[in-house]
């Protein structure tokens, strides 16, 4: 049998990208307007809707995005009409991507955020952060796994969360 190699670039999305910084925009503890934007993975709206109701005191802006896809420019103009954006869920290669590149958009707009991302994912995650300028970027991890899990049991994991997220909002 004869085999014919065939060599291919593939594009590593974590690779050493030059000694670009983005800066990073710091919540205004004062905030009224938070987003929730939500990536439509399993599980993402339970979190998302505990958040929106358990961080109080702001109007609560929605967008939802196909998860595994890169967000629209009205959908990152939407979620840019909040003053801060918490965006999730990072469970998987492809979703987590996103949710850490439409950050960074939103970040080079000016506009804070808060990325969501399992244990399973949140190696990756920080690494495509700083890959792309953002080392810094604000990334809270939720326990692995969330789809298929109860509704209960991801309550739980977001109540973990909290402090982290109350901390990073700076207004708790």
């Amino acid at each position: 049998m004869i085999v014919k190699v065939v060599e291919k670039d593939v594009m590593d999305p974590v690779a050493e990208t030059g000694d670009h910084k983005i800066e990073l925009n710091k919540v205004d503890p004062d905030f009224k307007k938070l987003t929730l934007f939500n990536n439509t993975k399993p599980g993402a709206d339970v979190i998302l809707d505990y958040l929106g109701e358990n961080l109080g005191k702001s109007e609560v802006i929605r967008v939802k995005k196909p998860a595994g896809a890169p967000a629209t420019q009205n959908q990152l103009e939407k979620a840019a009409l909040g003053e801060v954006v918490i965006l999730g869920l990072g469970d998987c290669g492809s979703c987590s991507s996103w949710v850490i590149l439409d950050a960074i958009r939103l970040e080079k707009i000016g506009v804070p955020t808060i990325s969501i991302c399992s244990t399973s994912f949140s190696e990756f995650s920080h690494e495509l952060a700083k890959a792309h300028g953002a080392e810094d970027l604000n990334i809270v991890t939720v326990q692995h796994p969330i789809a298929g899990t109860k509704t209960s049991e991801i309550h739980d994991k977001t109540r973990k969360m909290m402090p982290l997220i109350k901390e990073l909002l700076g207004n708790f």
